[in-house]
């Protein structure tokens, strides 16, 4: 035994292993210095956006007519990214696409930009998010800290990464799900573990840096609990395949529209014009302003936002008139975002499908509120763990199926088109190795061209 435990300090090399400990230890310390203050500075500007979004909500609601000069803020925000901002119109895909290859980096003017151009979309009736902006504010401020600290490659990246996890946690009040999207919306089926505790810090900080400033987020309680069964995930599993088809319909649209109007008026200022003359159109056609804004707040107390569907009263169309206006907005160029508004489609469709399964509303509405995202964006764990973060842990299991099952039913398409496909979902012949989403719809594109032709 004696010989046996002196080889064992023998074959210690306790200089190296002290080493180690010292150089881990001022790494970790490096990073603290840099994610604390930026991470703070995140959630601070997510405070304030989130203080200007319901200011100009407010300022809506009073004044009705200015949705009728929609058509001229949209000019506004679209002449100011054609002047000044043509290197950051790509959003959210310019921050993946610095993630996957670091090269020019995250312009910091990105920053103002989307903040002012969110807040005209909201002041004036667009129907967009708030996700996008929150995620271009962390991508912007990361990116400008990179290049002032003049870190490397590997360095900017997960920095970038931390930068999506604090804006993301901070807008939403969910910070392990901003961590985990910031790691899992780079690739669909692979997680980006090598930043894993630097977005969880991050995304911690931007979170309660945001509540420091006084910061409230939505409550939508889902009414008593009843009993989570096989019968229960069963319907929760048949729900998110129309969460998943409903997921890619969205993301689709917002191509096809897009694309379509960038074909069409090659000059981008003009095309949010034209798409504030049809949201403005489709308010009167369908005689009501409830599907303008981010929809988490009411003019009238009848009014619709996402926590009415967790009521007992069903809306069956809903989702379907929120989609369209979404579409019309985003498609046509005005900024913001597309998460708020699939968590108003996900939650009007699983209040529309509740009576159908035989589940209580409000169960559903919290499921598709997540799962729809889960679909569009190809994030389940992320989604999953929103859930669990707004709605507890009681319901976990038909959350998690639910969002599994919109994700696998998405197919290879998503709302961020620089996202990778690093593990495909189903087999897929010709899909190239880690090809973003991007090349694989162009593919997909020329693939249904060529059969037409032949």
């Amino acid at each position: 035994m004696r010989a046996t435990f002196r080889n064992l300090v023998g074959t210690l090399n306790v200089a190296a292993f002290m080493r180690d400990r010292h150089d881990h230890a001022i790494s970790v310390l490096r990073w603290a210095l840099i994610l604390l203050p930026m991470a703070a500075l995140v959630g601070t500007l997510c405070a304030a956006f989130l203080l200007s979004l319901d200011t100009v909500t407010r300022l809506r609601f009073a004044s009705p007519w200015l949705l009728y000069l929609l058509p001229v803020g949209g000019f506004v925000v679209g002449f100011l990214y054609h002047v000044t901002g043509r290197t950051v119109e790509g959003g959210n895909n310019l921050i993946v696409e610095q993630i996957h290859e670091p090269g020019g980096g995250v312009p910091l003017r990105m920053a103002p930009l989307i903040f002012f151009g969110t807040v005209v979309t909201h002041l004036f009736g667009g129907s967009a998010g708030r996700e996008g902006t929150a995620v271009q504010l962390g991508g912007s401020l990361a990116s400008g800290f990179g290049r002032a600290l003049r870190l490397d490659a590997g360095g900017t990246r997960i920095l970038l990464m931390t930068g999506i996890a604090a804006g993301f946690g901070a807008v939403f009040g969910t910070p392990i799900a901003g961590a985990v999207f910031a790691l899992e919306v780079l690739a669909i089926g692979r997680v980006e573990y090598s930043a894993l505790v630097p977005c969880l810090v991050a995304a911690l900080v931007g979170d309660w840096t945001c509540l420091a400033w006084g910061i409230h987020h939505g409550v939508y309680p889902i009414g008593a609990l009843i009993p989570v069964d096989a019968l229960l995930v069963t319907k929760a599993g048949i729900a998110g395949i129309i969460f998943g088809l409903v997921g890619l319909a969205f993301a689709e649209a917002n191509h096809v529209v897009g694309g379509c109007l960038k074909r069409i008026v090659p000059y981008g200022p003009l095309r949010p014009v034209i798409g504030g003359v049809v949201v403005i159109a489709l308010v009167f056609l369908f005689g009501t302003r409830d599907y303008l804004g981010l929809g988490v707040l009411a003019a009238r107390p009848e009014s619709l936002t996402i926590a009415s569907f967790f009521g007992p009263d069903t809306h069956p169309w809903s989702w379907a008139i929120k989609l369209l206006f979404t579409v019309v907005t985003l498609g046509a160029g005005f900024k913001g975002g597309e998460v708020t508004p699939l968590f108003f489609i996900g939650a009007a469709l699983g209040n529309a499908l509740a009576p159908f399964l035989d589940v209580p509303t409000g169960l559903f509405a919290a499921v598709g509120f997540v799962a729809v995202f889960a679909g569009a964006a190809n994030t389940p764990l992320a989604c999953t763990f929103m859930g669990i973060e707004l709605f507890g842990a009681s319901y976990a299991v038909p959350i998690a199926v639910a969002c599994f099952v919109a994700y696998l039913c998405s197919g290879h398409n998503g709302i961020y088109l620089s996202q990778r496909v690093a593990i495909p979902k189903v087999p897929a012949n010709g899909l190239a190795p880690n090809a973003t989403l991007r090349e694989t719809r162009t593919r997909r594109t020329a693939l249904r061209a060529q059969n037409r032709v032949s």
